[in-house]
């Protein structure tokens, strides 16, 4: 559930299993439908920005 401040707990469970440790950043992702949100995701800003850097670098040495 989430609480008056809008935080939620991550189960225990799944922060070991998801390998987050405390301090660890996450991205939330959210996709829209009919005006509003469906599915929500949430991803290690780490292997979000290696994501962006495996897609974008490519392109980016050929504009360069």
């Amino acid at each position: 559930s989430v609480d008056n401040r809008g935080q939620m707990v991550l189960p225990k469970d799944v922060r070991k299993r998801a390998e987050i440790a405390p301090g660890d950043k996450l991205a939330l992702v959210s996709w829209e439908r009919d005006g509003g949100i469906c599915c929500m995701s949430l991803i290690k800003v780490d292997e979000l920005s290696k994501l962006v850097k495996e897609t974008l670098g490519p392109m980016m040495k050929e504009v360069m």
